[in-house]
């Protein structure tokens, strides 16, 4: 089964402002995505209706007037392209008034005034939680830039994971997948199998390192009636119960020799043997095998069989730490905020600036699944719209917090002396990232150039 190409993130934008479009235009710059505007709510609707888009952006700029205009213009849009993520500006003062219609089905809302930064990541944030709608039904999946599936990331090295899971799911050769713990091979596992032509057929994943050693071989193959003590009925095992699908097993490198040997024979034969059995069955599993250990050190280590790993690795996918997956992690961390404001009835707008340099600066050695449990941490901490430092885990950045740059002001300064003071602080801190740099002070991009200029910092 081919996957086609990602397709540009289709935007609509409703709004009676020209510079609004112009200013939307600007910020999506050369990023893929294809934006329509209208001034109507009639021809907004006949293109909702007529096409399919990702995100619909309402500019409520010029106000809304009552809760019953903002709510049934949210319902007529919900009905006529329920598929779509619906992403509203509105006025601080109507905020109330809107309140209903968040409930009806709005996915985010931003206060205006909006910051460019602010905008963008919202945006970003729509456009993926659409195309994660648009993976539920199969065979429609669809790749794009920032996500594969369930699999969230927009760096180089998930770029050739998803490459490398699209390939294996067209071949029917034994899968070796390799990373850290946390990093998503059991993802990874079951993607490839919902993009193989064995989708259709069962997915059925085992961990290996959480069985007793001595239940591994009869859970993998099964056993007959009275083959042991305790034994009163006939067992399918996995890889019977996984017949004309795929069979995953994780935490390979923990199976004794015995296990070892037996699904060696597996793979060599496509036939295995209940324990007390005597007729061969025949193996009709997709084998995927992951470890979070150096198998190869295993081999050296005499822990593991060379003719087994040489039988496993066919083709290998290594799963990336999430240290080495540079831009990810916000993006990591908006997608755990959507699903856990939506589990805990929060309605947590986004992370501050510094919130997301800190989470960008930890080493996360636990990798995605560690940063999804500070995500769900700090949405039940916050009480608010926004993830701040101290919703943090405090015990776990407690380096990152501590090092945060000291401003010292002495009577007498001005303003502009103190301005200028926190922008060079600021820039070290960031070691001279303008980006960031602007993300942390509240401002845009252009506001703090035309600030450096100003002030002569190089």
């Amino acid at each position: 089964m081919t996957i086609p190409g990602p397709d540009p993130a289709r935007v609509v934008l409703l709004t009676k402002r020209p510079s609004m479009q112009d200013r939307l235009n600007t910020l999506i710059g050369s990023r893929d995505i294809r934006l329509t505007s209208t001034k109507s709510q009639g021809k907004l609707y006949r293109l909702i209706t007529s096409d399919n888009f990702d995100v619909i952006l309402v500019d409520g700029s010029t106000g809304f007037g009552t809760a019953g205009v903002v709510t049934e213009l949210v319902r007529n849009i919900k009905d006529k392209s329920p598929r779509s993520v619906l992403l509203l500006l509105i006025k601080p003062e109507e905020l109330e008034i809107a309140i209903p219609a968040l409930k009806v089905g709005t996915y985010h809302y931003a206060r205006l005034p909006v910051k460019e930064e602010e905008l963008l990541l919202l945006l970003e944030a729509s456009i993926d939680r659409a195309r994660k709608r648009g993976y539920l039904i199969r065979p429609e999946k669809r790749a794009s830039h920032s996500r594969l599936g369930d699999i969230v990331g927009s760096s180089m090295a998930m770029q050739q994971v998803y490459k490398q899971i699209q390939q294996a799911a067209q071949t029917v050769v034994p899968i070796l997948i390799m990373g850290e713990t946390g990093t998503g091979k059991d993802l990874a596992a079951q993607l490839i199998h919902e993009l193989s032509n064995r989708a259709e057929g069962p997915f059925v994943a085992v961990n290996l390192g959480a069985l007793p050693a001595e239940l591994i071989g009869s859970e993998l193959f099964g056993y007959e009636k009275g083959a042991y003590t305790g034994a009163i009925a006939q067992y399918q095992g996995k890889f019977e119960q996984a017949r004309e699908g795929t069979i995953f097993l994780d935490e390979i490198g923990t199976i004794e020799e015995k296990v070892q040997i037996s699904l060696l024979r597996l793979i060599e034969h496509n036939r295995f043997q209940r324990l007390g059995g005597k007729r061969p069955i025949k193996n009709n599993a997709r084998l995927i095998a992951a470890s979070n250990q150096n198998l190869d050190e295993l081999v050296k280590a005499h822990t593991f069989r060379q003719d087994l790993l040489f039988r496993l690795d066919v083709f290998r996918i290594v799963m990336p730490p999430l240290r080495d997956r540079q831009g990810d992690i916000s993006l990591l961390a908006l997608e755990f905020l959507a699903q856990y404001n939506h589990i805990h009835h929060k309605d947590i707008h986004t992370f501050s600036p510094l919130s997301l340099q800190i989470l960008e600066s930890y080493s996360w050695p636990g990798n995605v699944r560690e940063l999804k449990n500070v995500v769900q941490r700090a949405v039940m901490m916050c009480d608010g719209s926004e993830i701040k430092p101290e919703h943090l885990s405090p015990r776990r950045f407690k380096k990152a917090l501590s090092n945060q740059p000291i401003l010292t002001i002495q009577l007498g300064d001005t303003l502009k002396e103190i301005e200028r003071q926190v922008i060079v602080l600021t820039l070290e801190h960031t070691g001279n990232n303008r980006l960031k740099t602007a993300q942390i002070l509240g401002i845009s991009r252009r506001t703090l150039y035309n600030k450096l200029a100003e002030y002569q910092i190089s």
